[in-house]
């Protein structure tokens, strides 16, 4: 197992001004992101899609890039199963990788957006953990475990059920606290919590929740 993180970056709305990038961490720039790691200025290590999304130029940087370096390049077919972002997140899974952290993975067809969190509860089937990363806030599941916030932190923190019901829910440290409840996904009554400045935790028996945390800008 790698010790860095997996970075994907792919081709939604980018939020973000930089992306910090460490000597074990991975990149993988997903078919249109291709074109946000040049304006990070980072130097993907794999480049996968069926390049659907990217401009005429950006599909002959593409062309050029097979000739020069085809072993970082995985072009997908356009009529497939899995999702560009889904074969990325198996890819660095099968690199050794299990902390990933999902640029550009929002905004644009909200179908995407949906399945992209979707893909966040297949890398917690697999063992590994997944974050929807953007300038305003981040996307991450729990299930079935507890999550700790840190004090100090600001902004809010939303709690949807993802498929069915969650039970045995707590959270502590929050503007709106429970104790053992239950939270169904056709009644939003987790939507807008707060942070209070304290440490929050946040745990789940069973099922699962998305957590959407807003910064306080």
């Amino acid at each position: 197992m790698k010790s860095g993180k997996c970075i994907v970056i792919g081709a939604g709305d980018l939020t973000v001004g930089q992306i910090a990038v460490g000597e074990e961490d991975m990149v993988i720039a997903v078919d249109g992101g291709l074109t946000y790691c040049d304006i990070l200025q980072i130097e993907p290590d794999m480049i996968l899609g069926d390049f659907d999304s990217v401009s005429e130029e950006g599909a002959e940087a593409v062309r050029m890039l097979e000739k020069t370096i085809p072993e970082r390049i995985v072009r997908l077919p356009v009529e497939k199963d899995d999702t560009d972002m889904l074969a990325a997140l198996k890819l660095g899974l099968e690199k050794g990788y299990r902390d990933f952290r999902i640029y550009a993975g929002m905004g644009g067809r909200f179908d995407h957006s949906y399945a992209n969190i979707q893909c966040l509860l297949f890398l917690k089937n697999q063992g590994a953990v997944g974050y929807l990363v953007d300038g305003d806030g981040m996307i991450l599941l729990i299930q079935e475990e507890e999550i700790t916030f840190r004090a100090g932190m600001e902004g809010y923190v939303s709690l949807l059920a993802l498929g069915g019901e969650a039970k045995g829910v707590t959270i502590k440290g929050l503007k709106y606290t429970l104790e053992d409840g239950v939270i169904r996904s056709d009644f939003p009554i987790g939507i807008s919590n707060e942070f209070i400045g304290q440490e929050a935790r946040v745990i789940v028996g069973v099922g699962c929740l998305v957590c959407i945390i807003s910064y306080a800008v």
